[in-house]
C-alpha cells in the first residue's frame, strides 16, 4: 500500500521516532511540515482537567478525550504566573522578566512588550512557509492612535481616561509580530470593549460600558464609562472566538501551505460570563460553568481539525497561561470538593507551584503515543524550540534565548533533555529557580508588594520530590544548596539566555535579591 503524498513526512518522522531513521533523512524527503495548533486557556488550573484528577468535580469530556489521544506532560509550567508575561514567553521563547516589565501585566493602552526587531514564533514559522493566524486574547500591547502615544505607566491602567482615536489603525500588534491574520480582543476585561481584526477596530466603540454586577462574576467595575461597541455582550466573546477559530481551521485545511494557529482563549478568565447553554450546568458556581464552556470550546477546535481531515497532519497543544484564579469563585470550588491547583500550593499570581504549573497535552496521531505521560520538565517558552525541531529548522540567531525542544520526549525517543533547570516568575516579580527536584524561591521580604519595594527578598528552598505541597522550607538546613542554586540563578539572569553557548542581553537591570521599586525598569544602556 502506498503512502499518501501529504503523509510522507509524518511517516518518516514516525520511523525516526522508532530509531529507523535520522533527522537528516526526514528533512531531506519531507515535503510538508505539520500544521500546528496551540490552544491556550486563560486562568485554567493544572487541576481543572478531570481525566488528570478524577476526584475533581467539573466535567471536562473534550479535554478528557484529548488526554486519551495524546501525551500529558506532568511537570509543565508557564514562565510566569500571570497573563502577558507568559504570552511573551510563548511567542518569543524568552523569559519576560528580561524585558523592562518586572511585575503584573500589560495595562490598558500600554505599548507592545515584544520589541519590533525580536524574532517571534509566528514570524519564524511564516519565514519557513507557514500561514500564521491568531484568534483571541492578545494582551501584549499595541500602539494606539490618540493625542498622546501609548506609554508604560506606573499607575495601573493610568491611561484609561485618555482619549483615543479608534477609527485609525492600531499599530504594532499581532500582524506586526509575525501573524498573517488576527481577530480577537485585547483582553476581555479591559477597554475598548470591541473586537479587533488585524490592525483595526471591527465595530466602533461609540457606546459606554455600564457596570452591572449581575451580568457576571468580577465584572470590570474599574472601567465603568469606558468605550464599548453598541450591544457588546461579554458572554458572547468566547463563542464568537471559537466560531472564528473553527472557520480558520476549515479554511486553512484547504490550502497548500502548513498553518500555525494560536487560539488564545478568554476563559475562564474574568469576567466570568458563561453563555446561556452553560450557565448553571455545573451545579457548582459560574466559574465551574465557565470551565465547562472552556472545555467545550477546545472540543470544537479539535472537532474541526478532525472533520477537516487533517488530524494526522496536525500537532495540537492544549495548555494554560498560568494557574487558576483565586478571586473568581475559588471558595465555591473548594466547598464542592474541586481542587483547581490539584495537590499544589497556591494559585494564579503565585511563585508557588499552583501559580505556574499548568496542564500541557500534545496530540499528534501516529507520532505521539495516545494516553501517555511524560515527567519531562517543560516551560512554555519551549514551544518555540519544539516547533523549530518539528520543522527541522535551526532557531533564529539572537532569539528564543530560553527555549528548549521537548519534541524528543513527545515522540517517546530516549534522549537526555537539554532542560534541567527553569526559572518562574510571580505577579509580584518574585523568582523561583528549579534544578531537578530542588526549587529555590526568592519571595517578598514584607507582608505585601508595596511594603517590600526596595527591600531584600527572602530565600526559601523546597524538595518537590519529597514535598510537592512546598510545606517545609529547607533553606536553613541546606545552605550549600541555596548558595549553589543562587549562583546558577544569578548567572542565568546575567547571561541574558538559558541555552548553552548563547549570550543574550536583558533590557534592563534585573534583580532577584531585591524587590523592584518600579514595574517598568529603566532600559539598559
Amino acid at each position: 500500500m502506498s503512502i499518501p503524498r501529504r503523509l510522507i513526512p509524518f511517516a518518516l518522522l514516525a520511523l525516526w521516532a522508532c530509531g529507523s531513521g535520522g533527522p537528516e533523512q526526514a528533512a531531506e524527503v519531507s515535503e510538508r511540515s505539520p500544521n500546528i495548533v496551540v490552544i491556550l486557556a486563560d486562568d485554567f488550573g493544572v487541576g481543572d482537567i478531570q481525566a488528570h484528577y478524577p476526584d475533581n468535580k467539573i466535567a471536562t469530556p473534550n479535554l478528557d478525550a484529548l488526554v486519551g489521544q495524546g501525551m500529558s506532560f506532568t511537570d509543565a509550567h508557564s514562565p510566569s504566573a500571570v497573563c502577558s508575561p507568559t504570552r511573551y514567553g510563548i511567542l518569543t521563547g524568552r523569559y519576560s522578566w528580561r524585558t523592562r516589565m518586572q511585575e503584573w501585566v500589560i495595562a490598558a493602552y500600554e505599548p507592545p512588550l515584544i520589541a519590533a526587531d525580536r524574532p517571534t514564533l509566528p514570524g519564524f514559522l511564516r519565514d519557513n512557509g507557514y500561514q500564521t493566524a491568531a484568534i483571541g486574547k492578545w494582551h501584549l500591547g499595541w500602539e494606539w492612535a490618540g493625542d498622546q502615544p501609548s506609554r508604560m505607566t506606573e499607575v495601573r491602567n493610568g491611561q484609561k481616561t485618555l482619549t483615543w482615536d479608534y477609527t485609525k489603525p492600531i499599530e504594532q500588534g499581532p500582524t506586526a509580530r509575525g501573524f498573517d491574520y488576527y481577530y480577537g480582543v485585547d483582553l476581555p476585561n479591559m477597554p475598548p470593549f470591541t473586537f479587533i481584526e488585524n490592525d483595526h477596530v471591527v465595530v466602533q466603540p461609540t457606546a459606554q460600558y455600564k457596570y452591572d454586577p449581575d451580568e457576571g462574576v468580577v465584572m470590570p467595575k474599574g472601567f465603568d464609562g469606558n468605550p464599548m461597541a453598541p450591544g457588546w455582550e461579554f458572554d458572547q466573546i468566547l463563542p464568537e472566538l471559537t466560531k472564528r477559530t473553527v472557520a480558520q481551521i476549515h479554511e486553512r485545511a484547504k490550502g497548500d501551505k502548513p498553518f500555525f494557529l494560536y487560539f488564545s482563549m478568554t476563559s475562564p478568565h474574568e469576567p466570568v460570563v458563561p453563555s446561556e447553554q452553560f450557565l448553571g450546568k455545573s451545579g457548582i458556581a459560574p466559574i465551574a460553568d465557565f470551565v465547562m464552556e472552556t472545555d467545550w470550546s477546545a472540543g470544537q477546535v479539535l472537532k474541526a481539525i478532525d472533520e477537516a481531515g487533517i488530524a494526522d497532519d496536525t500537532i495540537v497543544i492544549f495548555t494554560a497561561d498560568n494557574g487558576h484564579s483565586h478571586y473568581t469563585g475559588w471558595e465555591d470550588l473548594w466547598n464542592a470538593g474541586h481542587r483547581p491547583s490539584g495537590p499544589y500550593r497556591g494559585h494564579k499570581g503565585d511563585v508557588w507551584e499552583g501559580g505556574h504549573r499548568v496542564p500541557l497535552i500534545v496530540r499528534w496521531p501516529g507520532h505521539v503515543a495516545a494516553g501517555s505521560e511524560s515527567d519531562q520538565m517543560v516551560s512554555l517558552t519551549d514551544l518555540f524550540a519544539t516547533f523549530a525541531d518539528a520543522v527541522s529548522k535551526p532557531l533564529p540567531s539572537g532569539g528564543a534565548e530560553d527555549s528548549f525542544s521537548f519534541l524528543p520526549a513527545a515522540l517517546g525517543r530516549p534522549a537526555e533533555s537539554p532542560r534541567t533547570t527553569m526559572i518562574n516568575h510571580s505577579n509580584f516579580g518574585e523568582f523561583a529557580y528549579r534544578d531537578g527536584p530542588w526549587k529555590l524561591v526568592y519571595r517578598l521580604g514584607a507582608e505585601d508588594l508595596e511594603a517590600s519595594r526596595g527591600k531584600a527578598t527572602v530565600a526559601e528552598l523546597y524538595n518537590l520530590d519529597d514535598d510537592i505541597a512546598e510545606s517545609k522550607d529547607l533553606a536553613a538546613e541546606k545552605p550549600d544548596i541555596v548558595k549553589a542554586m543562587t549562583q546558577k540563578l544569578a548567572e542565568a539572569i546575567d547571561r541574558g539566555a538559558s541555552r548553552a553557548g548563547q549570550q543574550g542581553k536583558n533590557d534592563g537591570v534585573v534583580r532577584y535579591d531585591v524587590t523592584q521599586r518600579v514595574r517598568w525598569i529603566d532600559a539598559a544602556p
